[in-house]
């Protein structure tokens, strides 16, 4: 096993991820620094080890944060923030294929290019629209565009897990879904 293939996943001082989409991990060198500088506590570990002729440590996987980092209070305005409000579907068909943006009031009539005038749509939506008012093209979003919390990114973006989640990890990630049994 290479170490390469051993990010850790780095959760908050309150053990939550420090986000979750993407998620939050670090590549072994940065989990290895942070350990040698105290700055992270080890809740899991890979079997794989690294050496040296005066040190050996089984890499971690898992880490948590000594010191509590504050989330953003707003999050950024930005194409994949509000894809990931938009939970990655054209809001006008549902489609989750050829995903870009539209200004609900084009911007062409004065709409602006801020998170209550443009939602995800697909290019085909996007054409059909195009510079027309929603009204004139009987075309309205499904959800109400609107400035997303920090929570509201997070708890969409557990909805899309990423495509490699280490079994260690899942402890930590999703503690919201409800248990088996």
């Amino acid at each position: 096993m290479n170490p390469e293939s051993c990010p850790a996943l780095v959760l908050n001082a309150d053990y939550q991820p420090l986000s979750y989409f993407p998620l939050s991990v670090w590549p072994w060198q940065e989990v290895v620094k942070a350990v040698c500088m105290d700055r992270v506590t080890i809740l899991s570990e890979y079997d794989q080890e690294i050496r040296s002729p005066s040190f050996r440590m089984r890499l971690p996987s898992v880490v948590a944060l000594k010191r509590y980092i504050a989330p953003a209070r707003r999050p950024a305005f930005t194409r994949f923030n509000l894809f990931l409000r938009d939970r990655f579907s054209c809001q006008y068909c549902g489609s989750r294929h050829e995903l870009t943006f539209d200004h609900v009031i084009p911007r062409s009539r004065g709409g602006l290019t801020r998170w209550d005038n443009v939602v995800a749509a697909c290019a085909p939506c996007n054409l059909t629209k195009g510079g027309r008012m929603p009204e004139d093209c009987h075309m309205h979003p499904r959800i109400r565009p609107h400035v997303p919390s920090v929570q509201e990114l997070q708890r969409n973006g557990r909805a899309f897990p990423p495509n490699y989640l280490h079994e260690s990890w899942r402890d930590f990630l999703y503690w919201d879904s409800e248990l088996e049994p």
